[in-house]
């Protein structure tokens, strides 16, 4: 029995699990018989709202290179990343666009990957993206990672220190899951709704009918095809029906009112935020928001979607993108405070708080506010605090001494 527990529960030497048997969702036909992929999605208005609103709140957040300090920390303009994560990761492109980039294909396809270029002395140059439906991840017969990039028809293989890969939820550590591909079906059902829309409003907004008539018409398909010619699609709206030979027109489908296709339009929009975790108002969907919730769904949208991104990027980058020699005391981090920032009257009070208790100086709050410093010698540096509270313990030594100051006894046992 010792033997056997000691076999469970052994230390596992290499990985030697397959990223490739993990299991997958693949993109494709949904139920409703549409085909789901990452780009017939974005062609959807709330997919392409949803997509959009998180990778351009991700990309416009500043994202700063640390160094711990004693028992604090200090930006580091001078360290090599601070310029390629803040303003140029290559020659062709924006710290801004690179980070939209990510965002967008972790949004779409579950992972991110960014070929990272080296100079001789192993720090950071440059940090390109790569397409993610052009990468495949798995392990050697070593175990160990390696991915594998195709590009004109040819296969280039890459090391784990070569890749920066930033993966979304997934079951084994290594992968993300595309959430366009676990909801396909979901999103089928909006382009199907879109589509079936649009084919209503380029047949005149006409329900589909049947021509009848007490004779026999010896070609159908014609009679139907003139009708479909003379008064079918929106080039032929309000045009006057001239029925001959008998002929009576009878419409058989219901109205979009009855079959409640706006309800199934709106529904699937709030589907949809559901899968990005967007709020519906901010794809401008305001039927359940007003003006006393939607700061809360504000916030909670920083909270709860905007936040766990900023965590899996800046973990990622902090493992692979510093020296080995620097891990531990540098790191990058986003500074998220701007978008919590509230209104003008709030900020003012929090301020005037975190001043008159001594976390704030006047010169913490201007360079929040983008203001210049004030000079040292005018107390710009200064940490003030309210001199009227003291200890609950030296309470009672205050009042004994004011006693026995002024002659009295104090309290009777």
């Amino acid at each position: 029995m010792a033997n056997f527990l000691n076999w469970l529960f052994r230390a596992r030497a290499e990985p030697t699990d397959r990223v490739s048997d993990a299991p997958r969702f693949y993109m494709g036909q949904s139920v409703s018989g549409k085909v789901v992929n990452e780009r017939s999605s974005m062609q959807t208005t709330a997919v392409f709202a949803c997509v959009r609103i998180i990778a351009e709140t991700v990309a416009s957040l500043p994202l700063h290179t640390y160094q711990y300090k004693g028992d604090g920390k200090e930006k580091k303009y001078t360290h090599p990343l601070y310029r390629i994560l803040h303003d140029e990761p290559n020659p062709e492109m924006t710290s801004f666009t690179l980070r939209e980039t990510m965002m967008t294909h972790i949004l779409l396809w579950g992972n991110a990957y960014c070929q990272i270029i080296r100079n001789g002395r192993g720090e950071v140059a440059h940090l390109y993206p790569l397409l993610p439906d052009k990468m495949t991840v798995d392990r050697d017969s070593k175990g160990n990672l390696y991915y594998a990039y195709r590009k004109d028809n040819t296969t280039h293989y890459l090391g784990p220190e070569d890749v920066l890969h930033v993966p979304g939820l997934g079951f084994d550590g290594v992968m993300g899951y595309s959430p366009v591909a676990l909801a396909k079906n979901a999103i089928g059902l909006n382009i199907a709704a879109e589509e079936y829309g649009g084919r209503f409003f380029a047949n005149n907004a006409t329900p589909s009918g049947i021509l009848s008539t007490s004779g026999t018409i010896k070609d159908p398909t014609k009679v139907r095809d003139a009708w479909q010619a003379a008064y079918g699609g929106i080039n032929n709206s309000n045009k006057v029906a001239v029925l001959e030979d008998g002929l009576q027109y009878q419409a058989i489908s219901m109205p979009n009112s009855d079959a409640q296709f706006l309800e199934t339009r709106k529904f699937q929009i709030e589907e949809i935020c559901r899968i990005f975790q967007v709020p519906p108002h901010m794809v401008a969907d305001l039927s359940k928001s007003s003006f006393s919730n939607i700061e809360n769904q504000s916030i909670s949208f920083v909270v709860h979607t905007i936040r766990p991104w900023l965590v899996r990027i800046e973990q990622a980058m902090n493992r692979k993108l510093f020296l080995d020699k620097e891990k531990g005391q540098c790191f990058v981090s986003f500074n998220a405070s701007a978008l919590m920032r509230g209104d003008y009257k709030s900020r003012m009070d929090g301020y005037a708080i975190g001043i008159q208790n001594g976390f704030f100086s006047v010169n913490d709050v201007r360079r929040m506010e983008n203001m210049d410093p004030i000079s040292e010698e005018d107390g710009g540096d200064l940490y003030l605090i309210n001199g009227n509270m003291l200890p609950l313990k030296m309470a009672g030594s205050y009042a004994r001494k004011a006693l026995e100051e002024s002659g009295g006894d104090g309290p009777d046992e």
